[in-house]
Parts: structure tokens; C-alpha cells; sequence
């Protein structure tokens, strides 16, 4: 036999060897078939199969995966929302004959499910209990997935409803409810603020005015005390009480020219006047006090007649 044949051999002889062995990567499962049956399945790490004879049928990852299902239905109150439910799932390890063999695309029959999930709940729910209870949906979700896939060698780890989206009408609608109600709400602050710089502005000037009142009240009684005082001065010194007002009269009249006088931008009129135009003056006012003084005599003395002739008659 010649050194080539040999080295043919040796070749092929290594080529079988080689084909018989297989590694499997960690978290994956391989199911191996025997002229089309299944013999045993591999877990993570090297292998030895018969060239020819054993055939890798397939890899099961164990690793957890996801899908993602967007669902279109309607609400108990006819609102038309589409929801998005994200469903992760795995293989059960000591169950990949079932994952393998029983389901060629369990993708479509999770999806299958949570339809009809989804198309069972969300129509008994108005569109803001779907907004509320989406954990509710979940959790339906789940349950339903959990007791159908199990048989098939698959562990739904969980459900989540991460969408809902009401048709754009309805969305706008909301959005314009929610905006009137902020709206009303600031309104009302305002209208409470404007009430209450309103309450306190009245308090104010009520208050303002009560204290004008007292001050100017202060300011009469001040005066009359002055003037009192004045008189009785001036009845000290032999003048008696029309002289004294007359005089003090004549003062207060100058002493309020005087002030007209001082105010920047005030007209002043002065009339024609002499020192003997105002002794005449003078002596009028004091001729007017006078008179009504005799007046107010005479009446009272009338006054008295009158009383004393009634009870004459009374006792008569």
C-alpha cells in the first residue's frame, strides 16, 4: 500500500472524527435526530455524534426573549385605542423536546393569544379604566399565555402593556378637556385674588377714612378748645365776649389770606382797603355780633313771658 492511499486514508479517517464532533454554546439547547428520530438533546458544551448518521435537527435558545404585539380594539364607551404589549417568554430547559417539536412558531401563537386577550378585556373597560387597570391587562395577559404555552415547553416570565394610544381625535378631545379644566381652575384663582385685593382695598380705605374722620373730629374739638381759650383771654383784659369774637374772626380772615398767600401757583385777591376800612370793618362785624346778641336776648325774654303766662293759665 503506498504512502499516498495511507495518507488518504488517515485524511478521511480525520475528516469523520472531526464531523462527529460539535460544540453547544451556553444557554442554547441542540436536539440531535437519528435517521430522523429523535435521540437526546445536548446541553451547552462539547460533543460527540456519528458522522452520517446522527443529525442536528435544531437549537432552542434559553435565553429570555421578547415580542412585541400592537392591538386594535374598542373601549366599552366605542373609543378605538391600540395597545402594545410586550411579552417575554424562554424555553424551559428540561422541556425543549416540546419547544422543539410541538410548536414551529410559537412567536405567532403568543401573538395569536394575546389578541384574543386583549380583544376579551379592553371592551368591558371605558377608555380611562384602560389608562388605570393596565396592570390588570397584564396580568390577563399572562395568566392566559402561562396556562397555553406551558404545554408547549414555554415560561412566560412577563407581561407588559408599555402603550396606549386612543385614536387622534380622541386624544385631541382629552387634550382640550384638560386644558379647559386648567383653565377654569386659574380662573377661579384669579377671581379669588381679585375678591380679596378688593375686600382688603375697602378694609383699607375704610379704615383710611375712619381715621380721617377721627383726626379732623381731634382737629374741631382742638380748635373750639383754642377759641374758648382765646375768649377767656381776652375777657382778662376788658373785652367782652361779641368784641372778642369779632376779633378773633378778623384774625382767622388773615390768618387764612396769609396761608392762600404762601400755596405756590393760588390767585389772591385783595380788595381796596385802608386802616379806617378796617376799623369800619371791624367795628360792623362787632355791631353784627352785637345785634344778633340783643336778638337772641329779646327771645329768650319773650320766651319767658310766654312760659309764665301758660302756667298762670294752668293754675288758674
Amino acid at each position: 500500500m503506498s504512502y499516498t492511499l495511507l495518507f488518504f486514508l488517515f485524511s478521511v479517517f480525520l475528516a469523520l472524527i472531526f464531523s462527529g464532533l460539535f460544540i453547544v454554546k451556553q444557554q442554547t439547547s441542540v436536539v440531535l435526530e437519528r435517521f430522523g428520530k429523535y435521540l437526546v438533546t445536548r446541553k451547552p458544551g462539547l460533543h460527540i455524534k456519528i458522522p452520517f448518521v446522527d443529525k442536528i435537527a435544531g437549537k432552542i435558545s434559553l435565553k429570555i426573549l421578547q415580542l412585541d404585539v400592537s392591538v386594535e380594539t374598542k373601549t366599552k364607551d366605542d373609543v378605538f385605542v391600540k395597545l402594545k404589549v410586550s411579552v417575554q417568554y424562554k424555553a424551559v430547559p428540561d422541556r425543549v423536546y416540546d419547544a422543539f417539536y410541538k410548536l414551529e412558531f410559537p412567536q405567532d401563537q403568543i401573538t395569536s393569544y394575546v389578541f384574543d386577550v386583549i380583544r376579551a378585556e379592553v371592551p368591558k373597560m371605558r377608555l380611562d379604566d384602560v389608562f388605570e387597570k393596565k396592570n390588570d391587562i397584564a396580568n390577563a395577559v399572562k395568566g392566559e399565555l402561562n396556562e397555553a404555552m406551558t404545554n408547549y415547553g414555554y415560561d412566560i416570565i412577563k407581561a407588559l402593556v408599555t402603550d396606549i394610544e386612543p385614536d387622534a381625535q380622541v386624544k385631541e378631545a382629552m387634550n382640550r378637556i384638560n386644558a379647559a379644566e386648567r383653565e377654569k381652575v386659574a380662573a377661579q384663582y384669579e377671581g379669588d385674588a381679585a375678591r380679596i385685593l378688593i375686600v382688603e382695598k375697602a378694609k383699607a380705605e375704610a379704615e383710611s377714612k375712619r381715621l380721617q374722620g377721627q383726626g379732623i373730629a381731634d382737629q374741631r374739638r382742638e380748635i373750639a378748645r383754642g377759641l374758648e381759650e382765646s375768649v377767656d383771654v381776652l375777657n382778662n383784659v376788658g373785652i367782652n365776649s361779641q368784641e372778642a369774637s369779632a376779633l378773633i374772626v378778623v384774625t382767622q380772615h388773615y390768618d387764612t389770606l396769609q396761608s392762600i398767600g404762601e400755596e405756590t401757583g393760588s390767585n389772591l385777591i385783595l380788595l381796596p382797603n385802608s386802616p379806617q376800612a378796617g376799623s369800619e370793618m371791624l367795628n360792623n362785624m362787632v355791631a353784627s355780633f352785637t345785634a344778633s346778641n340783643q336778638i337772641g336776648e329779646a327771645m329768650k325774654a319773650q320766651n319767658l313771658k310766654d312760659n309764665k303766662k301758660t302756667d298762670t293759665k294752668k293754675s288758674s
